[in-house]
Formats: structure tokens, sequence, C-alpha cells
């Protein structure tokens, strides 16, 4: 039964997933099963399953008086509180930032900046390689829009000189990038940016929250790079292990968000448990300074062993961070060899295209404090087996 979908819609829908399914990229909701190591999550302090910071959590949200299920209106309406403006009084002291705006995603943060932000004399210019959401956001702004070489100095060189006539420049990028896993040159954007003046830099801090810096305040501030970024935007469902995300900026920054921003203005505020959750993330975060060394005594011991294997014709990330990818082009080996690893136990996924590009297919490895020296020598000795039984059989 087609339920109010017309017949011509249904075919046509049909054809796309048929030609998704031909193309070995057809998206699926995978179920992770707890009897695998978990090699996949962005959750790299253990955080999300920690039950000290959800009974931490549970106590806050019940000791607010009154304690509301869900914020009844967008923070212009009825879903302001003194309880979420001291969380962002917080947030932005962590930050160092003058003033911090709490939004229920990173994806949410990124629309709200750059949809509002850059106007119709502006030129974005974003690295190629930066998450949809900051895409999309500058596809909603009146600005005109380029992508610059993925960490390519003389390309964003380029693209500013022959850009002169915009009002503004905004330069996006990201400082830890989701897929490769290697950082942003931000001590050459700050360059640039002192050479053009009419530039601003904006920053997605996602996945360095919690895990650089101090008081897991990101890479930026773990640099001392801070004050040169117009925005920065944190967010907390990767190492914090919880949901939501905030821009730091100027408090002048955040009233222009409050009145001109559509994602802000036009959506139900963060309920209150989801606020004491950031609250309270951040403070056991400051309680358990070794989590984040942890990490990355794991991210080590992973890059030490890693280069003793021969990976053959296959090559790794260049990255410092949780994030290790495997580049495997070809959607069907990758999927081929991930299906492997979670049948020996690894929860591992395997990234196809178009989410990368054709020919950047890669197995995506997320470490975490969590997992053992012993798990990460068993799953590289059986990716390194795995790859090699492929390699031998034939399939390329």
């Amino acid at each position: 039964m087609k339920l109010n979908l017309p017949d011509f819609l249904h075919e046509h829908l049909q054809d796309q997933l048929a030609q998704r399914q031909k193309q070995q990229n057809l998206r699926k909701l995978p179920l992770f099963s707890p009897n695998m190591v978990d090699f996949s999550s962005n959750d790299y302090l253990g955080l999300a399953t920690n039950r000290e910071l959800t009974q931490a959590i549970d106590f806050a949200y019940k000791n607010l008086s009154p304690a509301k299920n869900g914020a009844t209106g967008s923070r212009l309406i009825s879903g302001n509180s003194t309880y979420v403006e001291s969380v962002e009084k917080d947030l932005a002291t962590i930050f160092q930032g003058e003033s911090a705006l709490l939004f229920s995603s990173g994806y949410m943060a990124n629309q709200a900046v750059l949809s509002a932000l850059p106007g119709k004399n502006d030129v974005i210019l974003y690295d190629e390689l930066a998450h949809a959401c900051i895409k999309d956001g500058a596809r909603l702004s009146l600005a005109t829009r380029y992508p610059f070489r993925h960490n390519d100095l003389s390309d964003l060189t380029r693209k500013i000189e022959s850009n002169q006539q915009a009002e503004f420049i905004y330069i996006v990028v990201e400082s830890v990038y989701s897929m490769d896993g290697d950082q942003a040159f931000l001590e050459d954007l700050i360059d640039l940016k002192k050479r053009f003046l009419k530039v601003c830099l904006l920053i997605d801090e996602a996945h360095s929250t919690g895990i650089y810096g101090a008081k897991g305040a990101g890479l930026t501030v773990e640099k001392g790079l801070h004050s040169a970024f117009t925005a920065r935007v944190y967010t907390f469902g990767k190492a914090m292990g919880i949901h939501g995300a905030c821009v730091v900026g100027s408090e002048v920054l955040k009233q222009f968000l409050i009145n001109f921003s559509r994602p802000f203005i036009y959506t139900t505020a963060p309920d209150d448990h989801s606020v004491a959750a950031v609250q309270q993330a951040f403070r056991f975060l400051q309680e358990h300074p070794n989590l984040a060394k942890d990490l990355f005594d794991r991210i080590h011991f992973f890059q030490e062993k890693k280069a003793a294997l021969d990976w053959g014709k296959f090559s790794w990330t260049d990255s410092d961070s949780p994030i290790q990818s495997l580049i495997i082009p070809g959607n069907e080996t990758v999927k081929k060899i991930a299906q492997k690893m979670q049948e020996q136990g690894f929860f591992v996924r395997g990234i196809t295209s178009p989410t990368v590009k054709a020919g950047q297919e890669r197995l995506r490895i997320c470490l975490h404090n969590f997992n053992s020296e012993s798990e990460i020598e068993q799953l590289l000795q059986h990716l390194h087996q795995v790859i090699h039984s492929e390699n031998e059989t034939g399939h390329h």
C-alpha cells in the first residue's frame, strides 16, 4: 500500500533508490550491537555511557524549579530562562569568548551563523572537505560561495584576491576534519586575515570540543588563536557525549543572531534536561582531566602499531586525532571489508561516495579512551589480514 504517495512520485523515488543501490551507496540505518567493540562512534571520551555523568545530569535536572519536560517555545517567546542564560555564561567562560548562544545541534548552529551573517554583497570561501551543514548554511545565505581545495593556502589566497569586490569575505574551516581527522592550517589563516582587511574567520570545532584545550575548549584555545575567529561553533554530540551546540563570539554577534538568524528565531529552545546535560558534562570533564590524556595515549598506541604493518596499496590519512581513516577506493570494496571486520566483532563503518569523493572511500576508525590496547592491537591485526586476503583474491 502506497499511502498518500502518487504513483508517478512512487516510481520516481524508487528509481532514485535503485540507482543508489546500483552504485553500491544506498544508505541503511545500522544497529550497533553491544557485543561489538566500538571503533565507530564519536563518543571519544566515553561520556555518552558514563553512569556517574548520567546521575549528575538527572540530579541537576530534578533540582530545577520547576523542571520542565519541554522548552514550550522559542527563546524569544517562552523558551528562555535564567538557567539557560547562566549555562551560556559558563560556556562563554570555558571557551574564552565574550558570549555564547545555545543551539539544539551543531548542524543548526552552523546554519544559524552562515545563513544570517554573510550578506548579499559578501563572499563565503569554505574548505571543500567542510561538513554538509557548513555547505548547507552557505547555500541558505544571500552571499556568493566558493569552495577552496582542502588546506590549500595558495588556492584560498587566489580566491580571496579574485573576490576583492566583496564587502566582506568569510572563510569557513573545521579545526579537525570529520573524515580525514587532520587539522586546519590555523596560523596560516590568521596570517591571511592580517593581509586582507575584509576577511572574517569562522570555525567549526565539533571534533575538537572536549579533547583539545584547557577544560575541553577546543583547538583554537589550545593554540591561543581563538580571538582571531569571528565565530566559533562548538558541538556537544561528539566527545561531550550529549547533545546540542553553541556559537561563541562577541556580545554583538550574539545579539545579531538573536535578531537575524532564522534557525534561532523560529525553532523551539533546548529543553531543561538538555541544558542540564551540557552544564554537567563540562563540569564532569573539569573534574576528570585525565579523560583526554587517556584518549591521546590510545591514539599514539594505535599509530605506533599501525606503522609497523604493511598496508599494501591502501594508505592512511595523516591524523593525530581520534579519527583514523584508511583510504580503500570503491564502494563495494570498502563495504565488504567493513562487513568482514564487523563479523570479527569490531564495529567499524565504511564511508562510501557520495559522502566522500569517489575514489576516496574509506574505513573510518574512531578511537576512544575506553578502547583497550589489546582491542586496538586485535583491530589492526584483523584489518591487516582482511586487506591482504582481499588483495590475494584479486578484489580491487
